[in-house]
């Protein structure tokens, strides 16, 4: 199994674009993105050292660039060589950095869990997209309760958790116990040939901090995870009688580490297997995670509530980082619009006087009438192929992202004669927005987006084909 599949989901049929030519044009824009952002984190630290004091919220700017930009494709790349592709007792970041401990086992059905959890006292978590992210913020900034905060995604088996479960403490999103649940591949069997049905990470977030290791806001957890581990089990013995637990002492060496957000991990290596098959779920159980396929709502408000919460509507759903490259997308159209009327109005001289600047407008006011609306069309187009890859089009993503890395090449190239003025603010701002185009739909979740969205579209094809 190949490196890359570990930050995907499993979905019933591969996506024609995982062919080999598009996989190294992946892998191309994804380097060249990497390039991109450090590129952009020079820039940054000159223009910090020649502005001074008065340009202190470039280290803002530069924050942003090294923590959601640089690092994280650094350290995807680099995990690819170093962290290993198999089972380990451990989970993975996104990055491909391990994540937390592996420390808790599970044998039963999924609704069976969701009964003994809930039983327990434990909520199930919401999943995380556009709307519970910006709740968890506000709930965190604000510090008001949110009993089903979402969660940051960890990887298992090439799979992000199926749900997660929390309990909430002192009515602070910041600190609360958590438990991440992963479903065991058919057949398999964990180290010494004991078989189980599902695998899940239970940690304390104490508060929140920055990561070590990408310089992202997350959460801190409690070192002593075994601590943790034995609160889940303990929950869950003295709400469900019928919950049989044995221990598999040393599944792992017991040892000190660190997880994928740097905090400091420690564990006596024993597994404990939760064993819920004798627990009868009632007809009204609990149901699965509203974000699965698969779900059943129970009524048709609930399925309302569900289709209209970018949160939880389905597996494939569509990642913030693609938001954010939307938004890039109709603000380069509209900063290139202007650009060109600034250039055709002589408003900007966009390159040294003996030459024509790099897109050989005429600078006469009469000639807009004539080339506005040319501009316009072009800006049209280009929105337009936002809102395909925005939509979840392979082949729209893959021309944007060529745009992209011709305008960054061109605006290297053609630059304007001196660095001031409006000439030179709107060649920053334009070679900004390509560059900012080329890191988010570059990114892997982006990525990841369009693969599923094309196998799920292939898949709804073949059902309407096999119907008719």
């Amino acid at each position: 199994m190949g490196r890359p599949s570990r930050h995907r989901h499993a979905l019933p049929h591969a996506p024609r674009l995982s062919e080999p030519v598009v996989v190294v044009l992946d892998g191309v824009f994804f380097l060249l993105g990497a390039i991109a952002a450090g590129w952009l984190a020079v820039l940054t630290v000159r223009q910090m050292v020649l502005g001074g004091i008065s340009d202190w919220w470039l280290v803002l700017v530069l924050w942003v660039v090294l923590a959601y930009l640089l690092l994280p494709r650094i350290h995807t790349m680099l995990t690819i060589i170093y962290v290993p592709d198999y089972f380990i007792g451990r989970t993975r970041t996104y990055e491909g950095l391990l994540g937390d401990p592996v420390n808790v086992a599970f044998l039963g059905s999924e609704e069976q869990i969701h009964t003994a959890m809930s039983r327990a006292g434990w909520q199930l978590a919401d999943e995380l997209g556009f709307r519970s992210g910006l709740r968890i913020v506000t709930s965190t900034l604000t510090r008001r309760t949110y009993p089903t905060a979402p969660v940051s995604p960890l990887f298992l088996f090439g799979r992000m958790q199926a749900f997660t479960y929390q309990q909430e403490v002192e009515g602070s999103p910041a600190r609360r116990h958590h438990v991440r649940f992963w479903r065991t591949p058919e057949g398999w069997f964990l180290p010494g040939g004991a078989a189980v049905d599902w695998l899940a990470a239970g940690t304390y977030d104490r508060r929140v901090g920055l990561s070590i290791f990408t310089l992202q806001i997350t959460h801190k957890i409690a070192g002593d995870t075994d601590q943790e581990r034995d609160h889940i089990v303990g929950t869950l013995s003295a709400a469900n009688p019928e919950a049989e637990t044995t221990v598999i002492r040393h599944f792992s060496s017991g040892y000190h580490s660190r997880n994928g957000g740097g905090d400091a991990i420690e564990t006596d290596g024993d597994l404990p297997v939760v064993d819920l098959r004798g627990i009868r779920v009632p007809e009204a159980a609990p149901s699965v995670p509203s974000g699965r396929l698969e779900a059943s709502l129970g009524s048709a408000r609930s399925l309302i509530d569900a289709v209209k919460d970018t949160a939880s509507s389905n597996r494939i759903k569509r990642p913030m980082t693609l938001y954010f490259g939307y938004a890039l997308i109709l603000a380069r159209a509209a900063v290139a619009v202007g650009t060109g009327m600034a250039g055709v109005l002589g408003v900007a001289a966009f390159s040294a006087p003996e030459q024509s600047w790099w897109l050989d407008l005429p600078g006469s006011p009469e000639r807009l009438s004539v080339l506005l609306p040319g501009m316009l069309l072009a800006a049209l187009i280009y929105v337009l192929l936002g809102h395909f890859t925005f939509t979840g089009h392979p082949a729209a993503r893959l021309v944007a992202l060529t745009l992209s890395v011709v305008g960054i090449a061109i605006g290297l190239s053609s630059g304007p004669p001196a660095p001031s003025g409006l000439a030179f603010q709107l060649w920053v701002l334009n070679l900004v927005l390509d560059i900012g185009i080329l890191l988010t739909l570059s990114a892997g979740d982006v990525r990841d987006f369009h693969l599923h969205s094309t196998a799920h579209r292939e898949l709804v094809e073949e059902r309407g084909a096999s119907r008719s």
